[in-house]
């Protein structure tokens, strides 16, 4: 996969307008956590999109709490840990948390 770094709100409007282009897909991961983690790579190892189907954003929720905060207001969707969140058109189409993160439900929606 493809991470690109979300490193502040401004990154998410970005995504915002992007996605209007192309489906953008935000995952917001804990360092800490061990289920976080699993689900990560487990995404990861699944991963069959192209990239031009799909971008990919990753945010480190322990260092950008603040913007993880602002996905939960601006989308809403309440926060969890870990979290996929799918944007099309400037809205969150799908959104699903810990081991419900799959690949294949995000085909289907891509």
């Amino acid at each position: 996969m493809n991470w690109i770094k979300i490193d502040s709100v401004h990154d998410i409007e970005a995504i915002i307008e992007r996605s209007h282009h192309v489906s953008c897909l935000i995952l917001k991961h804990s360092t800490a956590c061990p289920i976080s983690s699993l689900a990560k790579n487990r995404l990861e190892k699944q991963w069959d999109l192209e990239h031009s189907a799909m971008e990919t954003y990753y945010l480190d929720l322990l260092r950008h709490r603040d913007v993880s905060n602002y996905i939960a207001a601006e989308f809403a969707v309440d926060h969890e840990s870990p979290q996929v969140l799918l944007i099309k058109d400037g809205r969150c189409v799908f959104n699903a948390s810990h081991l419900d993160i799959r690949v294949d439900e995000l085909r289907q929606t891509a």
